[in-house]
């Protein structure tokens, strides 16, 4: 057994073990029909795009509803088009022994779509907005992603690095067709 695999082995149980935790000490049984619901908003994107039409509405907002649907579009293809089944890792329900998910799921697990699609937005919208938009989005991005745990439909690093990807992808979309004052200032700090 090499390296790699001892070290991936070793990540396996550590987050079965995490899941297990989750399912023992947080899940509330009272609750868990609210967080099913609450983490089925997050399915294909569905709340982020709400939120981006909103967005689009009033004048000051626009820019950001705009980015928040670019880094969505890059987030599905980068992720759902491309990750999930290049790395086809299996869902923790089938691996994971005594683990209840509460979700039906059918494609694969690494990387999480729903904090990857929810931190790509969020990201997109907390960098071209007001912080009283971008802060809650962001709280319900980490709402979305923990919620993936607690149902068991995610490893936590399934939701770590759809998190850190998507966030990624929100700072390259910012970055690439942002704020235009941002980029005045990168074009004369380049001048001098």
């Amino acid at each position: 057994m090499s390296a790699i695999d001892t070290v991936l082995n070793t990540l396996i149980r550590v987050d079965g073990k995490i899941l297990l935790l989750i399912q023992e000490y947080i899940r509330i049984p009272e609750l868990s029909p609210w967080v099913v619901r609450f983490t089925k908003l997050g399915n294909m994107g569905a709340i982020w795009i709400v939120i981006a039409i909103l967005l689009l509405i009033p004048r000051k907002t626009r820019r950001a509803g705009i980015l928040a649907i670019v880094s969505l579009i890059g987030s599905f293809c980068l992720v759902n088009l491309f990750l999930k089944g290049y790395v086809n890792r299996v869902r923790p329900a089938e691996v994971v022994s005594g683990l209840n998910c509460l979700v039906t799921t059918t494609d694969a697990s690494f990387p999480s779509g729903h904090a990857a699609a929810g931190f790509a937005a969020a990201t997109a919208i907390y960098k071209s907005t007001r912080k009283w938009v971008g802060v809650p989005c962001v709280i319900l991005a980490v709402l979305l992603s923990f919620s993936r745990l607690y149902v068991g439909a995610h490893y936590p690093s399934d939701v770590i690095c759809g998190a850190i990807i998507g966030f990624l992808i929100g700072l390259i979309v910012f970055w690439l067709f942002g704020e235009k004052k941002y980029k005045r200032r990168a074009r004369r700090a380049r001048r001098r």
